[in-house]
């Protein structure tokens, strides 16, 4: 490995770790404030960044929300596709009761994110059109 292949490797990680930190004082900011309220100064805040270093990460606040969302379907479709791999195949009813299960649990476990899913629109919000367009790459 070159020396640049390492440094790109080593800020590669540093930015992921960053937009973990990001994405998870965001997530805490939504369980105490509601999804209405999210402000990428006070995200950055809890970051200890100014808030104009977030936006080398999120190009906006609505792009910021769309990762907030994408995570969190993820995280809630992980939930129960788990938990409906514990139920027969062949027990439908069974497989279909895990899986209502397994979106109360999570949902109650994440209010915040629950909110942001499943909640009162946020005014004003706009998803981006297209993955490439909310986030920065590395």
């Amino acid at each position: 490995m070159t020396e640049r292949t390492t440094a790109r490797t080593v800020r590669a990680r540093a930015r992921e770790g960053l937009t973990r930190e990001i994405l998870a004082a965001a997530r805490e900011r939504l369980t105490a404030e509601g999804p209405a309220a999210l402000s990428l100064r006070a995200v950055a805040r809890d970051v200890g960044m100014v808030s104009s270093a977030v936006y080398r990460y999120f190009l906006s606040r609505d792009a910021l929300r769309t990762a907030l969302i994408v995570e969190c379907y993820d995280e809630l479709g992980a939930a129960v596709e788990s938990a409906g791999a514990a139920v027969d195949r062949a027990d439908l009813p069974g497989r279909w009761l895990a899986a209502c299960r397994a979106v109360r649990a999570w949902s109650v476990e994440h209010p915040g994110e629950f909110a942001l899913l499943y909640g009162t629109p946020v005014p004003g919000y706009a998803a981006p059109q297209g993955a490439s367009s909310w986030s920065r790459g590395p």
